[in-house]
């Protein structure tokens, strides 16, 4: 695993949190953009100062994020070509030992994030046609418990 610092998200981490949602979301040619990278800051933004956001750097660099309020996590990323070098799991691994229980919704065409979540103890517990959310895409739901497997 790389060595990397995981800490709480600085106001000034906003436009680095916004540009790696941004270019995550381009990866994805499934996924309708619905926000403009302008937004996207903003929205990194207002989580950062609503205390959400947990920040993964790679020396001075921020590489990828997490935004959790108490059990739900509303965003996990990490930048393109910092992926496969265990630095999601760094953050999920954070947001675990902060909680008892944790859940989040991820789309039904993202089967990397399927994976993922799968291997590191998050069961699927619901499925959506994807009317209540903003790109309309299905949607499964995941709940981690800690101790349970």
């Amino acid at each position: 695993m790389t060595d990397v610092a995981i800490m709480p998200a600085r106001s000034l981490d906003a436009g680095a949190v916004g540009h790696i949602l941004s270019v995550s979301n381009e990866t994805m040619p499934w996924l309708p953009r619905v926000h403009s990278a302008a937004e996207e800051i903003k929205y990194s933004g207002d989580m950062i100062e609503a205390g959400w956001v947990r920040v993964a750097k790679l020396g001075d660099r921020v590489v990828g994020f997490i935004a959790r309020h108490e059990s739900e996590i509303y965003a996990l990323y990490v930048l393109p070509e910092a992926q496969d070098k265990g630095i999601g799991t760094a953050l999920l691994k954070d947001a675990m030992a902060a909680c008892d229980r944790l859940a989040l919704w991820s789309y039904e065409a993202n089967g990397i994030a399927t994976h993922f979540y799968g291997l590191r103890g998050f069961v699927e517990v619901d499925r959506t046609d994807g009317s209540g959310n903003e790109a309309r895409l299905p949607d499964i739901r995941f709940e981690w418990t800690k101790g349970a497997r």
